[in-house]
This record gives structure tokens, sequence and C-alpha cells, in this order.
């Protein structure tokens, strides 16, 4: 895994997708600040102790969050609020990252849940 191959995906974004995806990366990185980073099924990943804990990816009219968990999302349902979600990716618009407070409970929930 290499940063580098983060850098190469958010540069192939046009904005505001990789301003927005640039900015995701730097909220992850402070929580896991010594997280592993690279592709992960195509998509920029960080890893902690070997074990996948965020990813996030661009589709043509969203913006993704991947907890790399199917249990994450669903066991902080109620702080997700009306944000759009599936069992393994919470959804968000371009030009809005998700809350800094929001991307600490989602990593500190998988680094809880073992999985």
């Amino acid at each position: 895994m290499s940063a580098a191959e983060i850098d190469a995906y958010l540069s192939s974004l046009a904005e505001p997708q990789r301003s927005t995806l640039e900015e995701m990366r730097r909220r992850i990185l402070e929580v896991v600040p010594d997280a592993e980073q690279g592709m992960s099924y195509g998509v920029p990943a960080f890893k902690v102790d070997g074990r996948t804990v965020a990813g996030i990816a661009a589709f043509t009219n969203h913006l993704s969050y991947l907890p790399h968990s199917g249990s994450v999302l669903s066991a902080l349902e109620e702080e997700l609020g009306e944000r759009e979600h599936t069992k393994s990716a919470l959804h968000f618009p371009p030009g809005e990252p998700l809350p800094r407070s929001l991307v600490r409970r989602l990593i500190e929930a998988k680094l809880r849940s073992g999985g």
C-alpha cells in the first residue's frame, strides 16, 4: 500500500469531488495519524495494524465513506441522521465532507468492532 496511490486516485477526480475527498483523507488521518495508506478494492483505504478501518470513494452523484464493516453504520444509525447509506457505505454530497466528530465515531466504532 502506498499514499502515492491515493494521490493518483484523487488527482484523477474533478472538483468538488477531489477537494472533498482530500479533506476526508485529512479528517481520517487526524483520528489515525499512523494509518497505512493505499488502495483497497480500487478505492483509497486506511489500515491500522493491518486492518482496513476506513475508505473513501467518488461516484457520479455522490461520495462514499466506507467503514469496511457491515455493522459499523447500523451501530451508529441514530448519529447518521438523514444521511443516505447502505449496509457498507455512507453517502455524502461532493463539497460537503462528513463532520470531524462523525468521522472519529465511525473509525472508533470500527476499531472497537474487531472486524
